[in-house]
């Protein structure tokens, strides 16, 4: 192509992606939020450039083999709505990088800004000796807490055996296999009888409407992480009648539930749900200790 032949520099691509991106009307939430951040994750990537480079590489010449693979890379973002971690299989998640494809979900809860602060002020840090991620897909929430609290002892659980081989990838890929235990379980079903001082999830939360006008983007992504019933709840219901049978006296539930939030506060107006606030934005992310399921039990109960 004319075009590309003119382009020689790591800003001339990176301009040229943006131009085309912008033009095509990408959907960005896959670790970036709009097409510049987008084009240069891809291109550094590909370049096997660190990000702590930018911008003194810039005008660096990219040769003509260099440029074919981007130009590659860039249609296949383009034409097929391909989400970049996918195309370069790595995601970064609280300051970690982790192996991933399409059979787990691309990392990006906001429950990593509360992993990078060790959940202060929430929990006490030095009781935290036993946690539990369930739904953990690419083991990103559990290796993180693993690196977060190098004492403590982390489960991670999944349905999906294609996620655990993802999981296993990033165990190994992070020195955490003596720290962190992965299980195939759907939900608590085969989790070990146990009690846990931190449960974290991030469930199976977008309801029904919202699953039928995903962007395309997301169907790239395995609809069993993403969907969870008509109103987006029927994970998060069951992890809330269960988690208590598994948390110690001081422990704490924390789940996501994105933008479901609403529906499940609607529906347990009791329950003192403690919603979290995030610095780099997010939000869906509830809190409750186990004295507070304790007391809410009644309440769960009749929706079992």
């Amino acid at each position: 192509m004319t075009e590309l032949s003119e382009l020689h520099t790591i800003r001339d691509l990176t301009r040229w992606a943006v131009t085309q991106f912008n033009a095509a009307g990408l959907y960005f939430g896959h670790g970036t939020e709009n097409a510049w951040d987008e084009a240069v994750a891809l291109i550094f990537h590909t370049l096997h450039l660190t990000h702590d480079l930018f911008p003194t590489v810039l005008d660096a010449r990219l040769t003509p083999k260099e440029r074919d693979e981007l130009q590659r890379l860039i249609q296949r973002r383009i034409t097929d709505r391909i989400p970049v971690p996918y195309l370069t299989h790595e995601a970064w998640f609280a300051g970690l990088p982790f192996f991933v494809d399409e059979r787990v979900l691309v990392p990006r809860s906001p429950i990593a800004e509360l992993i990078e602060s060790e959940f202060e002020p929430w929990i006490e840090t030095d009781t935290v000796h036993h946690i539990l991620d369930l739904c953990t897909g690419s083991a990103c929430i559990a290796i993180a807490c693993a690196k977060a609290f190098p004492h403590a002892d982390v489960d991670a659980s999944d349905i999906s055996e294609d996620a655990l081989v993802v999981a296993k990838i990033n165990v190994v890929r992070h020195e955490v296999s003596d720290q962190v235990h992965l299980l195939h379980s759907d939900l608590f079903n085969n989790i070990p009888a146990k009690k846990y001082d931190l449960i974290i999830s991030n469930p199976p939360y977008v309801d029904a409407d919202d699953m039928s006008t995903l962007p395309k983007e997301y169907l790239h992504e395995p609809k069993l992480g993403l969907a969870g019933g008509q109103t987006g709840l029927d994970f998060a219901i069951q992890i809330l009648q269960k988690a208590p049978a598994y948390l110690s006296p001081h422990g704490t539930l924390i789940v996501e539930v994105g933008n479901s939030e609403h529906a499940l506060a609607e529906q347990f107006p009791e329950i003192p749900f403690t919603w979290l606030e995030f610095q780099r934005g997010g939000g869906g992310v509830f809190m409750l200790s186990a004295k507070q399921l304790k007391e809410c039990r009644q309440y769960l109960k009749s929706e079992a």
